[in-house]
């Protein structure tokens, strides 16, 4: 139990009579990184609020670090460090006075704001710039500065919103490595419309429409669940033999080396022992599922993303 962060059961927020979100159950480990997608409307905004206590929900609990926040909220959110879309920064401060200031905020004792300081800079590239005004530095600055303001405090969670928005390639490379490197010390939610940046960067995904979870997965495991498998063999014998292995009920070549087996019984260490002891050379064994983007319209869009809701 220690190492789940953030235990989230049951959220449900009305609106008036409009129902933003329903039943939404999610969890968080230490060293993980959370994935957190849905289009324009689906209630992720509305889910971000409740779980950084800017929102009460209407039905449910969250606790942080085994703290519930709605029963001790300054003791549950001083767990919590978070970095929104648009970073809270003040244009006219210097680096190091804004970030003074934001430790004060989280009411952090005096003693130990400078060793805080000088431990989030490092991490976050920053400490060049400590003497300069933040309104002069670049996009990509202000956004470590966002970052390092969300863990000056060390918190258990870190909530990252649209953290890459605006950046051009090299900021973005940058600000995904810190990212990974968050998770050695915290469990982190990152907030994205952007689904090539969870593949780089995430563990596990989660996948909210029409208010309610409709996927929650580890990556490695989307590519798995399609039955399908990707082999590379030195000499791929006919397409008629590969059949016969038990489980496969279709097979197709793809080049000159590359098939692809697929088959709902599929076992990956019946393929390899053949592929062995037959001689093909293999080279290569591995998943061949359906990329993020499409298994994201598949869940959101038509009749599939309908049912994947009710």
């Amino acid at each position: 139990m220690d190492n789940i962060l953030i235990a989230a059961e049951g959220l449900t927020r009305y609106y008036g009579d409009h129902r933003a979100i329903y039943a939404v159950n999610i969890s968080l480990r230490r060293g993980e990184v959370l994935g957190f997608l849905g289009p324009n409307g689906a209630g992720k905004s509305t889910t971000m609020r409740i779980l950084s206590g800017v929102l009460a929900p209407t039905e449910g609990s969250v606790r942080i670090a085994g703290i519930d926040l709605l029963e001790r909220p300054r003791a549950a959110k001083t767990r919590l460090g978070y970095l929104p879309e648009r970073p809270p920064l003040y244009r006219e401060l210097c680096v190091d006075e804004y970030l003074r200031y934001c430790a004060r905020l989280h009411r952090m004792p005096s003693s130990q704001i400078a060793e805080a300081l000088q431990r989030v800079k490092s991490r976050c590239g920053i400490r060049e710039v400590g003497d300069r005004l933040i309104g002069n530095l670049s996009k990509g600055y202000q956004q470590r500065v966002g970052v390092a303001q969300a863990i000056i405090h060390s918190p258990a969670v870190v909530i990252l919103d649209e953290p890459t928005v605006g950046l051009d390639p090299i900021q973005i490379r940058e600000i995904r490595a810190l990212i990974r490197e968050l998770k050695d010390d915290h469990g982190v939610i990152l907030s994205t419309h952007i689904l090539p940046e969870v593949q780089a960067i995430c563990d596990r995904v989660l996948l909210i429409h029409q208010g309610c979870i409709v996927l929650d997965s580890p990556l490695q495991a989307l590519a798995a669940a399609s039955g399908q498998w990707r082999l590379r063999l030195r000499r791929p014998p006919a397409l008629e033999e590969l059949q016969r292995i038990n489980g496969v009920e279709r097979a197709e070549m793809l080049d000159a080396q590359h098939v692809l087996l697929g088959g709902t019984k599929l076992d990956a260490e019946e393929i390899a022992r053949q592929a062995v002891e037959r001689g093909w050379g293999l080279i290569e064994l591995a998943p061949h599922g359906h990329t993020l983007e499409e298994v994201f319209v598949q869940l959101t869009c038509g009749e599939a993303g309908v049912e994947a809701a009710a």
